[in-house]
């Protein structure tokens, strides 16, 4: 962890406190039993895959309020609605950002959206305590996100394991070389390029491309950040990248599930 950005050690340290705060509340114990009561989930993968076998954009529609790097994204916000929009426009699945203090999410949110659709969704947040993932199906996730930069290849393990205990998928998310080569020690069926540096906050499309050339199987491969146009669309399908995380694009559209369709035409 001593090569974490700056960024994520102050998100890191801000989490460690919410779990000493949430476990205050709901004892660890009672946070796993819930989980365990409540395994009845909605195939996340398989929602992408389906969709990306075929050629089909299989898309990750984002719910973000605001991010650290661009302050509030979103002004008019309303989760369910926009979740709405999303799921008529022809998500494949959603993300749901849970996190308070960096942007502006809450848990409700994501509560909100599952009970008012029918699609998968993921719990978008920083994972780096057990009690988190318990925690994420109890709140109504399909899919946790793992951060490759947050976590020790130890927690990644173990994490994975719990989540996948209580019927869960996981994405796995890596920024560079590096990290994938640690993902891809852990054989789950999907991951997660993120096209931002952590450090500039750059974005390049760049990063999906050299970081493909690294998958030999079948891993379902989930390009994340800098998809803005129809064009990056295709430039990702010459790649043979149909899976899409976009979250920004849509967010400032007056209409989310507009600009879905006006980016994925």
């Amino acid at each position: 962890m001593t090569n974490t950005p700056n960024i994520l050690k102050k998100i890191i340290k801000r989490k460690e406190e919410e779990v000493a705060e949430c476990e205050n509340n709901i004892s660890a114990n009672k946070m796993l039993e819930d989980a365990y009561k409540n395994r009845n989930t909605r195939d996340f993968y398989q929602a992408l895959k389906d969709k990306a076998d075929l050629k089909q954009n299989a898309i990750i529609a984002e719910i973000k309020k605001a991010s650290p790097s661009k302050g509030v994204i979103r002004e008019d916000f309303n989760p369910v609605e926009i979740a709405k929009s999303y799921e008529k426009a022809g998500a494949a699945c959603l993300s749901v950002l849970t996190d308070k203090d960096f942007f502006q999410g809450d848990n409700q949110y994501l509560t909100d959206v599952r009970a008012a659709v029918s699609l998968p969704v993921l719990r978008k947040e920083f994972i780096i305590n057990p009690y988190q993932i318990y925690e994420s199906r109890v709140l109504g996730a399909d899919c946790i996100l793992l951060i490759v930069a947050c976590l020790s290849d130890e927690q990644m393990e173990d994490f994975a394991m719990r989540a996948i205990a209580v019927n869960m998928d996981v994405l796995v998310e890596v920024h560079n070389l590096e990290e994938l080569q640690r993902a891809l020690a852990l054989r789950l069926p999907m991951i997660g390029f993120n096209n931002r540096n952590l450090r500039s906050f750059k974005v390049s499309l760049q990063t999906t491309v050299e970081l493909l050339s690294e998958i030999k199987d079948d891993t379902l491969i989930i390009t994340e950040s800098g998809i803005l146009s129809a064009k990056d669309v295709a430039f990702m399908h010459k790649h043979n990248i149909y899976s899409f995380l976009v979250g920004e694009a849509f967010m400032r559209h007056d209409d989310p599930g507009n600009a879905l369709q006006e980016i994925f035409v």
